[in-house]
């Protein structure tokens, strides 16, 4: 993105043993606005001004393209901004009464901002709302309101080293359909400078096994805390249990900074990851080849987390109309389509998906996984809930998963008090 003020946000590439972005929607959990430079996201001129956080150059082209198509398209001009924080920087105009029009927004910054009227719930009133995945909208309903259009996401799936797989004299009929066969695979795929699996320490990539399971932190109205049910400490207890058997390594125990580093440098043969990782081994290690499969399914099913932001649009936006009518351009189809084709993430609306696996048949288990996927619900707090949680699973080999959860229980029921 080439705006007057340009800043990448943390992505899953340098971000997935800490926190994600609310930048591209691929983002592997949650954002800490943190950015590799520049300042506030100012733009000058009329028209529409749209604040984004960006994974880098190639996502900040694809949107500054996009606005540009718009506007020659619309007539009314459209100022790009890349934010360095953007949270705080949507709190700071929402607070001055002078927020930028249209903006990415998150499934944990939305709650707050329409408990206090900065954004308007437009969602239901665009003509492909029909069309996003239903997962994605339950991502941004509050209230029962449609707050803002998914504008991409990504899933979680599992990546193999193909060359560590031949070697350990695996075949494609050796692929793991559930937990038990993953520890089988996985202890296979381990050797002495090898881990069959990693994964960062942290409920975005836990969360699998707690969905898998049965589990998850809320039930399925977002209204009730469920940590501490009996599913997520079979959950937790599995992955502790590959933890102690030396078959999984979180990425920092290997040397690495986040799980893709860690399977791209082999010193791990799989890894649970999103898209983003398709480029980056394609950018750090093209000589790495791979496989995508879904996810095991676990005692109670397949499962898996996705990751999303919306196109929010300001309250006090001096024309929402416009603002509308970009949005529904910017999630199209079409400009959907090239956004992935620019970026990597995956298109929000179902009429894309058949396109998408016909373009990137690599990641063809990325985009099948949304249909057992949970997004991270819309709950104020829930960040603050899940940095605690993580804190505990960096330490679960030694922890007591029942213990943990219990301590998540009273975090998530202290937030949904707090929310009600």
């Amino acid at each position: 993105m080439h705006g007057p003020a340009r800043t990448t946000v943390v992505t899953g590439l340098l971000a997935a043993s800490a926190l994600a972005l609310t930048g591209c929607g691929g983002g592997s959990g949650f954002d800490d606005g943190g950015g590799d430079g520049g300042g506030e996201g100012e733009a000058t001129g009329g028209g529409l001004r749209v604040l984004i956080g960006s994974s880098g150059d190639a996502e900040t082209d694809a949107v500054t393209q996009a606005l540009a198509a718009w506007s020659e398209q619309s007539g009314t001009e459209a100022t790009l901004s890349v934010a360095s924080n953007l949270p705080q920087e949507l709190s700071q105009g929402f607070a001055g009464g002078d927020p930028p029009d249209v903006f990415y927004a998150s499934p944990e910054g939305l709650p707050g901002w329409a408990a206090n009227g900065s954004v308007v719930a437009y969602g239901s009133e665009l003509p492909n709302a029909d069309d996003f995945y239903p997962s994605l909208v339950e991502n941004f309903t509050i209230d029962d309101q449609f707050y803002c259009a998914p504008k991409d996401f990504s899933t979680l799936a599992l990546v193999i080293n193909t060359a560590a797989w031949t070697e350990a004299g695996l075949t494609d009929a050796d692929f793991p359909t559930d937990w038990a066969s993953l520890r089988d695979v996985a202890q296979r795929l381990t050797s002495t400078d090898r881990v069959g699996l990693t994964f960062g320490p942290e409920y975005q990539r836990v969360g699998v096994f707690m969905e898998q399971a049965g589990g998850g932190l809320l039930d399925d109205d977002g209204a009730t805390a469920i940590a501490d049910s009996p599913e997520n400490v079979e959950a937790l207890t599995f992955v502790k249990e590959l933890l102690a058997d030396g078959v999984l390594a979180y990425p920092s125990q290997i040397d690495a900074g986040w799980g893709g580093e860690a399977f791209g440098l082999g010193k791990a043969a799989m890894t649970i990851e999103g898209n983003w990782i398709i480029g980056a081994l394609t950018n750090d290690f093209p000589d790495v080849q791979y496989r995508v499969i879904e996810l095991p399914a676990g005692p109670a099913g397949q499962g898996t987390l996705q990751f999303t932001n919306c196109w929010g649009i300001a309250a006090d936006s001096p024309n929402q109309e416009a603002a509308r009518d970009l949005v529904e351009f910017l999630t199209s189809t079409e400009q959907q389509v090239e956004f992935t084709k620019a970026f990597g993430v995956m298109p929000s609306v179902e009429s894309a998906a058949e396109q998408f696996s016909a373009e990137f048949p690599e990641q063809e288990a990325f985009i099948a996984s949304a249909d057992f996927a949970t997004g991270i619900p819309p709950l104020q707090g829930f960040t603050d809930v899940v940095a605690d949680f993580n804190g505990q699973i960096e330490a679960l080999e030694t922890g007591d998963p029942q213990q943990i959860l219990a301590g998540v229980q009273t975090n998530l029921e202290a937030a949904l008090g707090s929310a009600g």
